[in-house]
């Protein structure tokens, strides 16, 4: 759902930096977010339960139960903050979907399975759809976009793309010197 990123004050507020488009049904009072740190910090293992979002100059400033003060505040910056999914749940969106809802999908060309997804990659120019080619043991990366993806269907279970050429297969190889196939083409 976010990261942690600086202490804000005195009183134990902390800045976040929210990975997730709907903060008003997420960061509510009373959510409770699974801390990701490493496994030597003190705050491995545990939860933080949130009290109230306030936005400062443009920037989400949580507080939370039991981080009264601006140390205990620094001694937790950097933790990723997580939620259980619930996986019923569905999008309000027509053209929006979980990980879990794409992950398994059967990927058609042209009505033909060319592979199975097995994760989606949230890098920062886009997602990538990672399927798995059952004529090898290699994935190939295909990018989210509507151009590629053409449509996904979670009732049916398939995911429909118009790769360009060369994504799923290996092109032929070009001749290397085509100056002299031109040559020899032209009349003198």
């Amino acid at each position: 759902m976010g990261r942690l990123t600086k202490a804000h004050g005195l009183k134990g507020a902390i800045k976040i930096e929210l990975f997730t488009d709907d903060p008003a049904r997420r960061f509510v009072p009373g959510a409770v977010f699974t801390l990701q740190v490493p496994t030597s910090s003190p705050w491995h293992g545990k939860t933080l339960e949130l009290i109230e979002l306030k936005w400062y100059n443009s920037h989400p400033v949580a507080f939370f139960k039991d981080i009264g003060d601006r140390t205990t505040a620094e001694s937790v910056i950097k933790a990723i903050l997580w939620v259980d999914q619930d996986l019923t749940e569905e999008s309000d969106e027509d053209d929006a979907w979980f990980d879990h809802h794409l992950v398994g999908l059967r990927v058609l060309r042209d009505g033909v399975q060319v592979g199975t997804v097995v994760r989606v990659d949230h890098l920062p120019a886009q997602d990538l759809i990672a399927v798995k080619v059952p004529t090898s043991d290699d994935e190939v990366l295909v990018p989210f976009v509507k151009a590629i993806v053409t449509a996904v269907d979670v009732k049916a279970g398939t995911l429909t793309v118009d790769p360009p050429l060369g994504l799923f297969e290996e092109l032929p190889d070009e001749p290397e010197d085509r100056t002299e196939d031109a040559e020899t083409a032209s009349p003198e």
